[in-house]
């Protein structure tokens, strides 16, 4: 079956692309930079992610006949030439692309994406991009601060269920390993992406049998070792007791409701009393930052996290000021910078990189250089291809950890981060002064 990912757009785009091709411009070369305009509470960075899906999609970008019957029987297209779907059936993207690499800690203002190329292909693809790396990169930073939070106890992902489609379960299961955590209950991520998968059974597996003892002991010929007993289907204490009686090795047990501390501090005295020392205890329930935090300031002897509902929606964070502008057009061959200049939302003109030094960031135009910063974007597709595989999962997600510990300790504080510092350079200010954009 195909995958209509064409029609996965605004319907302005495909309208804007239809007078681009009629008017005479569909040829004419555009560069959009996708950033983010501010940042949210108590965000003081982002970890830049989505990238691989936005590069699937732009490469697979095709429009097939159902879709452009679909789009010929819309009345906002009666007046379009016919030409324009021949050009449609023989889309293709054939442009640019540059980008920050995934995992990479990203700030307000700065360029994560640059699409360069033939001004519809090039307007077509914002609604996907924006929606894809904007969704992952919530995902993968709301990751990284409960990571964070957790101070080293591990940290599993279990937000399918509550995810606002199955689909993005599996590309926030994805986000979230990028941000640190250790594992994803999703097994179509598990599959597609190699993130080690964890859980065993639910509250209803204890009630399907006559007794609890009962379902224990079915679950751990089951799953032997790497059984996780859930505790408080009827009573803690008891489902700890029950657990140990078992007589076998088992992995681990989880607590999914109630005061997790003083449940956590019971349970393992009654696992260590019974010689399951290291049997580890998995707390789950609603959890997000500001409760493990608490967690572990507590002392609570907590080995695992399972994070579900505040990480796959970030719930204190839902949405991103993300922004998708063009920045230059060529007209008769020359390069013409563009802006925006509207008082409450004016976009930065030219084409753009991030240059990272020791603990800054400048914003400068393309053709810049800073002694000491080293370029953030780099080039992924040339000319509609890829110019290399892209890096494995394990390697992206071990930049994001590395990046993530080079920021100051203040910039990843879960309540009333301090900024990092961002300057844009004087050519840009000067180019921006120049087209009457102002800041």
């Amino acid at each position: 079956m195909h995958d209509m990912k064409a029609l996965l757009t605004d319907l302005y785009e495909l309208t804007m692309a239809a007078g681009y091709w009629q008017a005479g411009k569909s040829a004419e070369r555009a560069t959009f930079e996708l950033s983010i305009r501010r940042l949210p509470a108590n965000r003081s960075y982002l970890l830049a992610t989505g990238l691989e899906e936005a590069l699937a999609y732009l490469l697979d970008l095709a429009f097939n006949p159902p879709e452009i019957d679909y789009l010929r029987s819309q009345p906002v297209f009666s007046q379009v030439s016919p030409g324009f779907w021949d050009y449609l059936s023989r889309f293709r993207f054939t442009g640019d692309v540059w980008a920050v690499g995934e995992g990479t800690p990203v700030f307000a203002g700065e360029p994560l994406l640059r699409i360069s190329g033939p001004l519809p292909e090039a307007q077509i693809a914002e609604t996907y991009l924006l929606s894809t790396i904007t969704f992952q990169t919530l995902i993968a930073t709301k990751a990284a601060r409960i990571v964070e939070a957790a101070a080293g106890r591990g940290v599993v992902e279990f937000g399918t269920r509550r995810a606002h489609t199955p689909q993005a379960g599996v590309l926030g299961a994805r986000a979230a390993y990028i941000g640190g955590c250790m594992g994803t209950s999703n097994v179509e991520a598990g599959y597609r992406f190699g993130i080690p998968v964890y859980g065993t059974a639910a509250h209803s597996w204890t009630q399907a049998f006559d007794s609890e003892p009962e379902a224990f002991c079915r679950l751990q010929q089951l799953l032997g070792d790497r059984t996780i007993y859930l505790l408080d289907t009827y009573d803690v204490e008891a489902g700890a007791r029950n657990a140990a009686a078992v007589g076998q090795p088992f992995l681990g047990v989880r607590l999914d409701s109630g005061d997790l501390e003083a449940q956590s501090r019971l349970v393992r005295r009654i696992l260590d009393d019974a010689g399951y020392r290291e049997a580890r205890i998995m707390a789950s329930g609603d959890l997000n930052e500001q409760r493990i935090a608490a967690l572990v300031r507590a002392g609570a002897p907590i080995d695992w996290f399972g994070a579900g509902t505040e990480l796959a929606t970030s719930a204190d964070a839902p949405h991103l000021a993300s922004i998708y502008k063009l920045v230059e057009i060529e007209r008769g061959g020359q390069p013409r910078p563009t802006a925006k200049r509207s008082a409450d939302k004016p976009s930065w003109p030219g084409i753009k990189q991030v240059f990272r030094g020791p603990g800054y960031d400048i914003v400068g135009l393309e053709c810049e250089s800073f002694a000491g910063a080293a370029p953030l974007l780099e080039p992924v597709v040339e000319r509609g291809r890829r110019v290399a595989e892209p890096p494995a999962l394990s390697q992206i997600r071990g930049r994001a950890r590395a990046q993530l510990a080079e920021l100051p300790a203040a910039c990843r504080r879960l309540e009333n981060p301090e900024p990092y510092p961002v300057r844009y350079s004087e050519k840009l200010q000067a180019l921006c002064a120049q087209l009457g954009a102002s800041r």
